[in-house]
């Protein structure tokens, strides 16, 4: 009797301390976020904690899972912006009564930007974990890559089951003409050096996003949640680098300073608003847009009925997208302590913007009007590029004008490091005068494409010479050759060359000319495509 009163004692101990056990384990798991910044706060990729529960807390509302972006991390939600002060996307969410979950992933760790498989898988592993912390699906809030990241997670690893609503914020679902530029032929030396060329910024090519959709968006997964879009169209405080983004992307439409309005929108998704206040940084802002997404944030419930219409755009309608230009590109390597030259040239007078990028703030830069005068880096606005920029880490150097002087100008360039290299942007506020019509998805033997003239071209004389290089994913050309065009037709067809492999290219065409006057004529169009079997 004695033993067996003993036996009765030792399993009533056990099972108090279990729970108690149990319950220490997850707390060192899981852990909360108080007001304000946490503690101490970890870049471990998968590490995952909460928000602080709210006061006013309510168990019918879904937690809410915040994803960032391309090299961001938890602290993009809670802490500062790159222009706009605190995020305080946090707190609205808290002051609602939603229980909020922060993620960090492979970006966190500060070793460039993973791909939307890399972070995809990662993210649908701990979503599984995220669900059965909770016992229920959660809704998730991404801003721009954030959002591919988690239809990776959703659609390419069967991550639905354990989430309702995704809301993605500024999202370049067919992605951004400027991861295109990052990876042309002219910008290569700059990205290399700054670090910029890594799986993150290759996937937001705008080729390699046609192929990510070809492969997400005919996968029935795709319609297993419901998608909410919103984007802005303000590119950010003057002279910064979202401002230059969205200079360089007007020629493809309305943008935030990275995304293109259109990009941020899926065929199956319904667009809730496209503000102008906002620009890439500030549309994940609380008090930006909070109040305006939270009532589809209320339910996990994926048969609501939309409130709004749906998105009207289709992925064939954006790989038709023409890409016009009215820009002039150049790059290349800076030897240390040696001047080097380059051309702008301007057929015509018009208000222009010349961007000029190098990988150290020290570079010495000169331009020569063809008038003689010249302009140094003190008439210049100088910014980095911060945050999401595909430049991150660049010195920027500004030179606005209101009138360029037609002619020949001379861009001077000095480095004082040993490892260096320039990217210049030239920019013509006055119509683009030319139009590529290429797919975006393109067969291995049906690569072609036409060049037209649009009405605001110049009257040209003698023939037009095209210059098309093709880069492939390792940034090794594939191909280089000229074309000689009679300057009388009004379109140009082509097709790219020495492609036998699908893939991802990056094709850069610098088209030059003379005018009518016999002044120089100099432009560039990059776009990437993917070519399929």
């Amino acid at each position: 009797m004695r033993l067996m009163r003993r036996c009765v004692a030792l399993l009533i101990v056990f099972f108090i301390m279990v729970p108690m056990i149990s319950t220490n384990v997850r707390a060192e798991v899981v852990k909360e976020l108080g007001k304000g910044f946490p503690d101490t706060e970890v870049f471990t990729p998968g590490e995952w904690f909460l928000g602080q529960k709210p006061a006013n807390y309510d168990e019918n509302k879904p937690p809410i899972l915040f994803v960032q972006g391309r090299n961001g991390n938890a602290d993009s939600w809670y802490g500062k912006t790159v222009y706009h002060d605190i995020n305080d996307m946090y707190d609205y969410a808290l002051k609602a009564g939603y229980q909020t979950v922060f993620i960090q992933l492979y970006d966190a760790a500060g070793k460039g930007s993973a791909s939307q498989w890399d972070n995809g898988k990662l993210l649908a592993q701990k979503l599984e974990e995220i669900y059965n912390h909770f016992g229920k699906k959660v809704n998730i809030v991404a801003h721009s890559k954030g959002g591919i990241d988690t239809q990776a997670a959703l659609v390419g690893y069967g991550a639905n089951r354990f989430v309702g609503n995704v809301i993605t914020l500024a999202t370049p679902h067919h992605g951004s003409n400027l991861a295109d530029l990052s990876y042309s032929w002219w910008a290569g030396w700059l990205a290399s050096i700054l670090g910029q060329k890594d799986d993150g910024t290759y996937s937001l090519q705008m080729g390699e996003m046609a192929k990510f959709r070809s492969t997400i968006d005919n996968n029935p997964a795709a319609k297993l949640n419901r998608y909410y879009t919103v984007t802005g169209t303000s590119w950010g405080p003057v002279f910064s680098a979202l401002s230059m983004g969205g200079f360089y992307l007007s020629s493809y439409g309305s943008n935030d300073g990275l995304v293109n309005e259109w990009s941020a929108k899926l065929p199956y998704g319904t667009h809730l608003f496209t503000d102008s206040r906002f620009d890439h940084d500030n549309i994940r802002k609380g008090s930006a847009v909070f109040s305006r997404i939270e009532p589809y944030l209320r339910t996990s419930n994926v048969a609501v009925p939309a409130l709004v219409a749906s998105s009207t755009s289709s992925n064939e309608n954006i790989e038709q997208l023409n890409t016009t230009s009215n820009q002039n590109i150049l790059g290349g390597e800076l030897p240390q302590n040696q001047w080097i030259e380059q051309t702008v040239t301007v057929d015509k007078k018009a208000e222009g913007i010349v961007s000029i990028l190098t990988a150290s703030s020290d570079v010495e830069v000169q331009m020569i009007s063809p008038k003689g005068k010249m302009y140094t880096n003190k008439d210049s606005v100088i910014t980095t590029g911060e945050g999401e920029s595909f430049f991150g880490g660049a010195t920027i150097r500004t030179f606005k004008f209101d009138k360029m002087d037609v002619g020949e100008w001379k861009v001077k360039m000095m480095a004082k490091q040993s490892k260096d290299a320039f990217l210049i942007v030239s920019d013509y506020n006055s119509g683009a005068p030319f139009v590529l019509q290429m797919p975006t998805k393109v067969k291995v033997n049906k690569s072609e494409y036409k060049l037209k003239k649009s009405p605001v071209a110049p009257e040209m004389k003698g023939d037009l010479s095209i210059t098309v290089r093709v880069v492939n994913k390792e940034g090794k050309l594939v191909s280089e050759y000229n074309e000689l065009q009679n300057v009388n037709n009004t379109t140009f067809t082509g097709a790219l060359k020495d492609i036998k492999q699908p893939g991802v290219y990056n094709i850069t065409m610098d088209i030059k000319g003379m005018n009518k006057e016999g002044q120089p004529y100099n432009r560039t169009i990059v776009k990437s495509v993917y070519v399929e079997k």
